[in-house]
């Protein structure tokens, strides 16, 4: 674990993660992945790069990265609570993020966000220069039954 410039610890240790508060802001409170299942949550944990932001031993921010730490990652499921929102940590884990050894030299970092544009532009994010050139596969209610 480093210490933040705030009083936010980040970590990519995978034990430390509060799986449990992670499953229930995703599956209750985020606007991208209501009613995922818990199952599908720790198998998302399970297969990327995780980090953690603690305040005083609690869990209070999330993010990860699917990558293949080569060429191409894809950042997702970034979130800072909402009693914790407000206090410089959602630049803080992005600070960590795009500092991790294993994701320098990426060719490509993506995301998508529905209202955080302004965020990701102070660490370089811009819209895609050939958006003709991407596709999706995209089941936005895959989650709710």
């Amino acid at each position: 674990m480093r210490p933040a410039m705030s009083n936010l610890q980040i970590s990519t240790d995978r034990s430390q993660l509060d799986v449990p508060m992670i499953y229930r802001f995703l599956s209750e409170q985020s606007t991208w992945a209501v009613g995922i299942s818990r199952p599908v949550v720790e198998r998302a944990i399970e297969n990327s790069l995780c980090f953690g932001g603690y305040v005083d031993g609690r869990q209070v921010a999330f993010a990860r990265v699917v990558t293949d730490f080569a060429t191409f990652g894809n950042l997702v499921d970034v979130f800072v609570i909402p009693e914790y929102r407000g206090r410089g940590f959602s630049k803080e884990i992005m600070k960590a993020v795009l500092a991790h050894p294993s994701l320098k030299g990426l060719r490509r970092l993506t995301l998508a966000t529905g209202d955080a544009h302004a965020l990701y532009a102070q660490f370089g994010f811009t819209p895609p220069q050939r958006p003709e050139s991407l596709m999706e596969r995209y089941f936005p209610n895959i989650y709710v039954s």
